[in-house]
């Protein structure tokens, strides 16, 4: 038997061995370019909302239903919310301060009107995720908000509204 053979013999023997030896195996990490990035998660706090809480709620659950780089979650108790949702018996509107905060008032006046309360709580949302109002605009179009009129009750935002706020947070 010459060195060299028994060598190489040697050599490959360990290569083989080394996956039973060396323990469990870990996985690459996956390519930048692949991996999904994770939401940035927003809380909201409904809890001067009155009652409009469950129609809060729902706004809530559309956009995380809508869009994957944003979620909103309701804030838990004793810490700070990124997003305050208030009722009052004026028109509703959103007062944000920077991307993904501020405060949203569900206002009486515009549903004593007639226009319904989740499409008014999405829409306000929406505009916490920095979409502005779209005036005049049709029903398909969630930031048309009331130019749609009473009779509009799509509380969903379209595509070119979803991809905006997926660059606003991608």
């Amino acid at each position: 038997m010459s060195v060299r053979t028994l060598t190489g013999g040697l050599a490959a023997a360990l290569v083989m061995s080394l996956p039973l030896t060396a323990g469990p195996a870990a996985a690459a990490p996956p390519d930048a370019a692949e991996a999904p990035l994770a939401a940035r998660v927003l809380t909201y706090d409904a809890g001067g909302s009155a009652e409009f809480r469950s129609a809060v709620d729902r706004g809530a659950a559309i956009w995380n239903e809508s869009v994957d780089a944003v979620e909103l979650r309701p804030v838990a108790a004793g810490q700070r919310a990124n997003i305050r949702v208030l009722a009052d018996n004026g028109w509703p509107r959103a007062l944000p301060t920077t991307l993904g905060n501020g405060t949203v008032y569900i206002g009486r006046q515009a549903v004593d009107q007639g226009y319904d309360t989740i499409r008014i709580s999405s829409h306000e949302l929406g505009h916490i995720l920095g979409l502005p109002d779209r005036k005049p605009g049709p029903c398909s179009s969630l930031m048309s908000g009331s130019t749609a009129g009473i009779s509009c009750t799509n509380p969903y935002p379209d595509a070119a509204e979803k991809a905006e706020v997926e660059g606003n947070f991608g």
